[in-house]
């Protein structure tokens, strides 16, 4: 089967993409949207390649790269009542909340910035510059992806 690619944002004030090179991986925890728990559990592959995009900050855009070390599993926060991430309907039996394992790659020597997404032809048809996208987790094509990687260094 075929590696997918993906982008997944994430507010650097919960956990950034220093915070994964510290870490070296990390399972992706307190994704609270259906369809993107659907992407993990019917998608997303070991394997696959990913961005990491800082989202909800001063210098929102791509900022490096990570692999899918591990499909989606149950997310431990939705069981933890101290959790802001807790879901009482969620139980061990049917858990509601799934997420993958991410590993780091490669932090980008240069931030890729929404601007610059927005105006590169490449990414024309990207969710990402949708008006109403709120989306966490959107797939990318061979060429996205490349051209993101490119662009970052």
């Amino acid at each position: 089967m075929k590696n997918k690619y993906w982008l997944m944002k994430c507010e650097p004030s919960e956990f950034s993409i220093d915070d994964l090179e510290r870490a070296g991986e990390y399972f992706w925890d307190g994704v609270r949207n259906y369809q993107v728990r659907n992407m993990f559990r019917d998608q997303m592959r070991v394997g696959d390649k990913a961005i990491f995009y800082h989202s909800s900050t001063k210098d929102v855009g791509a900022v490096g790269e990570m692999e899918i070390i591990k499909q989606a599993t149950p997310d431990p926060t939705q069981f933890d009542s101290k959790s802001k991430y807790f879901d009482a309907k969620s139980t061990t039996a049917n858990p509601r909340w799934l997420g993958p394992t991410v590993s780091f790659v490669k932090k980008f020597n240069h931030l890729v910035s929404l601007e610059e997404i927005k105006n590169d032809s490449t990414f024309s048809d990207l969710a990402l510059i949708k008006r109403g996208n709120r989306l966490s987790v959107i797939e990318l094509s061979k060429k996205q992806y490349e051209r993101l990687i490119k662009l970052g260094k």
